[in-house]
């Protein structure tokens, strides 16, 4: 459309003469001081993209008018300036990209067609095992068998940062996604010398959740599925409601003694609880000042935990002088200070005048320790109550003592005439004797098995990080060890982080208590904690004992960080460590010994927790701008296992035989004419879910099981179980993923009462079997099926393979009570109909029992309802009415097409 607005003007900088797009010729007729600094994010990128044929002058208009009190639903374009994906996810996608490259050339166009328009940049961070713990070693033998596994995937990734343009690869060892971006790849303001020296925010999208880290630095971006992201990649926007904001005021001042965990739990469940799925958050108020850029980072980088699209904090002297700190040059910094303030985006003081949606508040003086758990990251528990609430949860997983009961009817002790939710003592503290790293013991209910300091919410914050040096330096003093059945280890999201630890001699006392660094990346939190000792797992399994871990991340979803492990817990790094010191959730740690001192004498918590003058003083001391130069100058060149892998060089991949990057069937047969939308007959259900499954319980994820429909695959390309690696590291392979997706071995389909994993029946037999061998049969018998769901469907990791691994099932349609955001938007991506129960309706509402035939009729643009009709066994038939949940125009293209990636791959056939 043509621009009516002429919003391009010049800004001279350093004597270097700039454009960039004005608010000018908008502010004569709006008041955008009323505009929340995300909006105004926005409202750039419309401007700026105004004479593009996916920008009407009316959103910009509706934009810049703000009005929250008549909201209206708007869909507006959003271009990112740059993609960024980390390897599980990033895999895939470039997978999907040379699969169109071969369509395209069958199509008659040409394979250099496809390429990423924009900066894409991947960093290999998910892979790395931790395999070997404990020992001065661990790095570099996880890292030798990292590159063992995934020499096949690596080799890929290196053929495709030479082939595609715009498209750069950060080998395996450099760091965890989210903090390399923090530190080094975030332009916090572009300039395109090109275009006249365009200065324009830098914005992104990225394949993983927690892309959102980034929006502590005051970068607007989110995670969206790899579907999403590959189209952005080549060219298309990003298609969304104008989002609402929530203003999060922040005033106040930590407490001694509380963490930035701490703090980011607290803001965690009370924004979990407002509910904000879908919406941005925008912190301002005075606490903003008082928070380091690291702990702005945490923040914003748990913004899938409660639920919304971003959590962004402004751009202040916090954010140059951590670009300063972080080693980017002088005139770039300038360059960001003068543009900003130019279009009033800079510093709390461009929030004062602005209108949010709604609003909350934290004084940051009521935040106390705690930790989250044991299944979700917005369950936060105050640490005085951690060891209660892990005994409440063990006794409801045995059964609660009812009212009036007796002792000796229900095995239950009775306190006051109160029932107690204790389990029978003999229960609770019998255990199984146990021989390991030559020392005996009893493993016992709550024993903490896992204690893992990982994951980019922490290690991206030195404050943390030196706490946890200090706490293991005065337990180290004081003559305590870690609990001989604890699996211990450190993966740092930075190289960086090593520096300082060193630099401070604090790398010492972690190493001593067992916490040697393991690798840079994931690890624990992402499902890749590696086996526990073979003796620690026999006595779990020997006992059917209820363990726990204690991890420094931000997920502890069921069945993730590790299949024997039930209870999963957040918590800052010195808290890890001092639950490795004490050795069971059950203890109350702020009151009961955490061991005993070589005397004999007890030590407590308070007495070895560091003193916070204390870990500003070090911090101050280790940390300067050098060790990020050194660190990030050579980020692109790798050890010399990367720089030592063979490829090919070539337009087009040769796709060699590998079990770990296969040639996908998703372009099979496509032709240039545009598919009619066709009905839904008959279809059986292959599941039916309760609430909160997330994608975890969906897409394959951690390690793949022996009897699994995967295994049996893998085998028979003569792929042993040593071999097998992980679902995440497989991600290239389809026929890998299609079999472990909902595979979770805590998944439980209603379809199949009493069973957890992989199970379901095939209908009308009732027969039970594997999910993907009923989805095999159906459609072997032409038979579509369709998935009934509860209330946040899809909640977790903007993961594309629960998508594509139901798509790739069979699955036409999903029935849901409600959805996440990016997996409602990644069931579109693949051509699967996302429907949603009318309000007060849901599967038990309205009798479904799963074993019905289930048809719906073909959907046109625009039709915000549907009815469904049903078969039941006996014959009958009832219809139901439900909402169509394909929420813009745009979508309606990609639905009609078959797929996000099926209309841009005909768009760029047809222009080729």
């Amino acid at each position: 459309m043509a621009n009516s607005i002429q919003s391009l003007k010049q800004l001279e900088i350093n004597g270097e003469i700039c454009q960039y797009h004005s608010f000018d010729g908008l502010a004569d007729k709006y008041d955008l001081s009323r505009l929340p600094f995300a909006a105004k994010i926005l409202l750039e990128n419309l401007l700026r993209h105004a004479d593009s044929d996916f920008v009407e002058q009316g959103d910009i208009e509706t934009l810049a008018n703000w009005d929250v009190d008549n909201w209206q639903d708007t869909e507006i374009a959003f271009v990112p300036a740059r993609v960024i994906l980390q390897d599980f996810t990033g895999v895939p996608a470039v997978v999907d990209l040379a699969a169109m490259r071969d369509a395209i050339v069958k199509m008659g166009g040409k394979a250099d067609k496809i390429n990423p328009l924009n900066p894409v940049e991947l960093v290999i961070d998910h892979s790395v095992m931790v395999d070997v713990f404990g020992q001065a070693d661990a790095l570099e033998k996880n890292t030798e068998i990292e590159f063992q596994r995934n020499r096949e995937r690596y080799q890929f990734l290196r053929w495709g940062q030479q082939s595609f343009d715009n498209f750069k690869v950060v080998p395996p060892g450099r760091g965890i996604v989210h903090q390399v971006n923090l530190e080094y790849l975030a332009r916090v303001v572009f300039k395109k010398p090109d275009e006249n020296n365009l200065l324009y925010p830098d914005t992104l999208v990225g394949t993983d959740s927690h892309t959102t880290m980034i929006n502590g630095l005051g970068v607007l971006g989110w995670g969206v599925g790899g579907i999403e992201a590959e189209a952005a990649m080549l060219g298309q926007p990003v298609t969304m409601l104008i989002p609402e904001i929530v203003g999060f005021e922040l005033t106040g001042k930590l407490p001694a003694g509380t963490t930035a965990t701490d703090l980011v739990l607290t803001v965690t469940e009370q924004l979990r609880a407002a509910g904000v799925v879908g919406k941005f958050v925008e912190f301002f108020g005075s606490g903003v000042n008082e928070l380091t850029l690291a702990d702005r980072a945490t923040i914003a980088n748990m913004a899938p935990e409660y639920g919304a699209t971003c959590g962004i904090f402004p751009i202040d002297h916090q954010t140059t002088d951590y670009l300063q700190l972080t080693g980017r040059d002088s005139e770039h910094i300038e360059r960001v200070e003068s543009y900003l303030k130019t279009m009033d985006m800079w510093g709390t003081q461009s929030q004062q005048h602005a209108v949010y949606h709604s609003r909350l508040s934290l004084t940051l003086d009521d935040v106390v320790p705690s930790i989250a758990g044991p299944k979700r990251p917005q369950d936060r528990i105050s640490l005085d109550r951690a060891g209660l609430a892990y005994r409440d949860w063990l006794a409801l997983q045995h059964g609660i003592k009812q009212a009036g009961s007796s002792e000796s009817e229900s095995g239950f002790e009775s306190e006051g005439g109160q029932p107690s939710l204790l389990l029978p003592v003999s229960n609770e503290d019998s255990g199984v004797p146990c021989q390991y790293a030559d020392k005996d013991f009893v493993l016992k209910h709550g024993a903490v098995v896992i204690a893992a300091i990982t994951s980019c919410t922490n290690t991206s914050n030195p404050s943390v990080l030196i706490a946890a040096g200090l706490l293991a330096r005065n337990a180290r003093l004081r003559g305590l060890t870690v609990k001989p059945w604890v699996k211990t280890s450190f993966a740092p999201g930075s190289q960086v982080v090593t520096d300082y630890l060193l630099k401070s001699g604090l790398n010492e006392d972690l190493d001593a208590l067992g916490f040697q660094l393991v690798g840079y990346g994931c690890t624990t939190c992402i499902g890749n904690s590696g086996p526990l000792p073979t003796e620690i797992s026999d006595a779990i399994h020997h006992g059917d004992l209820s363990v726990t871990s204690v991890l420094s991340g931000n997920r502890n979803f069921e069945g993730r960080i590790h299949p024997e492990v039930q209870a999963n817990y957040l918590a800052s790094p010195p808290l890890v460590i001092a639950y490795a010191l004490a050795g069971n959730m059950k203890i109350d740690i702020t009151t009961g010994s955490l061991g005993d001192d070589p005397s004999g004498k007890p030590v407590y918590l308070h007495d070895i927790w560091p003193d916070s003058q204390e870990i500003k003083q070090v911090i101050e001391k280790v940390i300067d701008s050098s060790m990020f130069i050194s660190r990030y100058e050579d980020v692109y060149s790798g050890n010399k296992d990367w720089q030592a892998l063979d490829i090919v060089q070539s337009d087009k991949y040769d796709w060699p035989a590998s079990t770990y990057v296969k040639l996908p069937p998703f372009f099979n047969n496509i032709s240039a004419k545009i598919p009619d939308i066709q009905p839904i007959k008959n279809a059986r259900c292959l599941l039916k879910l309760g609430d909160s499954v997330t994608t975890d319980h969906i897409s394959p994820a951690g390690s793949i099981a022996l009897d699994s429909p995967a295994a049996e695959y893998l085998q028979s390309e003569g792929v042993s179980p040593k071999d097998f690696n992980s679902y995440g590291s497989r991600r290239g392979n389809h026929e890998v993923m299609m079999r472990g997706t909902f595979a979770n071995v805590r998944l439980r389909n209603l379809l199949a009462p009493g069973t957890e994993g992989c199970w379901t029946r095939m209908m009308p037999s009732g027969e039970k079997m594997s999910v993907f061998d009923a989805a095999m049969q159906y459609q072997t018998k032409n038979i579509a099926s369709v998935v009934l769901a509860g209330k946040e469907y899809g909640t977790g990791s903007s993961r594309d393979w629960a998508a594509k691994g139901p798509a790739l099932l069979g699955v036409k349609a999903v029935i849901a009570q409600s959805y996440e955001r990016i997996h409602r938007s990644n069931l579109v991506g693949m051509g699967i109909l996302p429907l949603q129960f009318m309000p007060g309706d849901d599967a038990e509402s309205l009798k479904l029992t799963g074993e019905e035939q289930f048809s719906i009729p073909a959907v046109s643009t625009g039709q915000k309802t549907v009815k469904v009709s049903v078969k039941t066994k006996d014959g009958g038939e009832r219809i139901f009415e439900v909402k169509i949940r394909i929420d813009t125009p745009n979508e309606f293209k990609y639905y009609q097409h078959g797929g996000i990636l099926h209309y841009v791959l005909r768009n760029l056939a047809a222009t080729s």
